[in-house]
Order: C-alpha cells, then structure tokens, then sequence
C-alpha cells in the first residue's frame, strides 16, 4: 500500500508539473497509471489515480492562471486573437457566463487550456470563480485520460503493453492536434 501511496504522489507531481510546463504530457501519465490500475483488479486504485490525476491538474492550473494573472498581459499582447477587442469581448462574454463549459472544453482539448487561461486572466476572470469552475474541468479531463488507460489495460494482458498503447494513443492525438491547430492558424494568417 505505501507502494501506491508513493506512485499516487509522484503522479499528481508530475500532472502539477506538466500543468505548468505544458511539454509533459500530463494525460499520458494519467493513462499509463490507470492502465498498471487495472492489472491490480482493484476499482479503489482507479479511483485514486482519477483523483490524483485530477489533483494535480487542479494545482497546476491555479499556479498557471497565476502565472497568467501576474505576469500574462505581456504573453497575451502578443497573440492576436487577444488583441482584438470583438475576440476578447467575445471571449470575456462566455467566460462570464459559461465558466464551467469553456474550460471543460478547453481542458480537454490539446493545446486549449493555456489560451483560455490567458483569456481569462486577461479579461480579469475573478479567483473565486476560477477556483470552482476549474475544479470539474480537471476532474473530467482525469476521468477521461484514466478511461483511455483502463480501455488499454482491458485490452493487452501485460500491463506494460497497455501503458504503452495508452501513451502512444494519447501522444498520437496531442501530435494531431498540435499539427492541425498550426495548419488552422497559418491558414488564417495567409488570408
């Protein structure tokens, strides 16, 4: 059990520190744990890499959208959705009145949740509502990534072939995503 204990601390390490530095990839760490979880045939190990995973993610994004807060206005000025007043109006409408969705949303999708974070700390997001509204954002974004490594684990009947296959899969669509997102923004930028 201290085993567990120790693997379930590193693990929300690594979620917070990928949080912050978003070149970790934070969901692979989450399926690969889950899918060792599942060859231990105990549910109570799942659950616990779900709320490590999401613990993690949790901190890491309060100590992000700190960072955003205290030093992203010179960040946000560069990226010009930003800068545009429509867009940030726009941006700024839907985080007031959807909080929740937006950064389940952009929790979710690769490459979504440092802008967003931007976005709302750019538009003056108040804590109190990034602190709760962010809270069911990372415990889905958990639930998800732990369910691509229980699917792994059900499928190989060696645990390390379903951490790899979980962490390939999660890679192959981070890489997808991060190519499609460059190929929609140079597109963007020649028209």
């Amino acid at each position: 059990m201290i085993a567990v204990v120790g693997a379930l601390g590193w693990l929300v390490l690594v979620v917070l520190f990928g949080a912050v530095v978003p070149v970790v990839p934070t969901g692979a760490a989450v399926s690969g744990a889950a899918a060792l979880a599942f060859h231990e045939h105990h549910p109570l190990i799942i659950v616990l890499v779900i709320a490590a995973g999401a613990l993690g993610a949790y901190l890491g994004d309060l100590a992000m959208y700190a960072l955003c807060r205290f030093g992203g206005e010179q960040l946000a000025r560069r990226l010009r959705w930003l800068r545009d007043e429509e867009h940030l109006a726009a941006v700024k409408e839907r985080l007031h009145k959807t909080q929740v969705p937006v950064l389940l949303v952009s929790r979710l999708i690769p490459g979504g949740r440092v802008p967003v974070l931007l976005a709302a700390a750019f538009v003056g997001l108040a804590w109190r509502t990034f602190v709760v509204a962010n809270a069911p954002a990372c415990a889905l974004w958990a639930c998800v990534y732990a369910g691509i490594g229980v699917a792994g684990g059900s499928i190989f009947p060696k645990p390390w072939q379903g951490v790899v296959a979980a962490v390939a899969l999660i890679l192959v669509v981070n890489q997808t995503m991060s190519w499609w997102n460059r190929r929609r923004e140079a597109r963007a930028a020649a028209c």
